[in-house]
């Protein structure tokens, strides 16, 4: 029998997060994306408590079966965001479970975990992304969430480093 548990993430598990993150990166067709170490996931979620505040949020979801030790098999990350019509808003950043647990529940359980935490937060709304070819689309739908892209032509821009030094010499 599986038991799946979903709990803030613990200085112990950033390096699962990390290789989680490659993992990701692998599915998502980017293998050379993910740049961050354990050590800037602790810095950066203040789990040594060096911060005035952390830079984002995290949750793992833990699983074990027939009583074992827990393993680690998925993750979220997210922060908060400010909207200018709705106010406090949660941004999930990163979404992953190990391809051998997703039909088990626990990407539901983890999602349903930040979204209770934005609740909480008193956040307005729920936001986050998605590739355009990935399956979860359709599980993100069927609780309800709105494709802006489709709904109201918004899109997601960005720049990286390299065009954010290039942007400022234009001055």
């Amino acid at each position: 029998m599986i038991t799946i548990n979903i709990r803030k993430t613990s200085a112990d598990d950033l390096d699962d997060i990390v290789a989680m993150i490659q993992e990701l990166a692998n599915f998502e067709k980017m293998p050379n994306g993910p740049q961050l170490s354990a050590s800037d996931l602790l810095r950066d979620g203040n789990f040594n408590n060096n911060n005035p505040a952390p830079l984002f949020y995290s949750f793992v979801a833990e699983v074990s079966e027939n009583n074992q030790k827990p393993k680690v098999v998925g993750y979220s990350i997210g922060f908060f965001t400010y909207s200018t019509w709705q106010g406090k808003a949660y941004l999930m950043e990163d979404i992953y479970v190990k391809p051998e647990f997703r039909m088990n529940s626990v990407g539901k359980k983890l999602f349903i975990q930040n979204v209770k935490f934005a609740i909480d937060q008193q956040c307005s709304r729920f936001d986050f992304h998605v590739l355009d070819w990935n399956p979860a689309k359709g599980f993100y739908e069927k609780l309800g969430a709105v494709n802006l892209t489709q709904s109201e032509g918004w899109e997601f821009f960005r720049l990286d480093s390299e065009k954010m030094n290039e942007v400022v010499q234009m001055e």
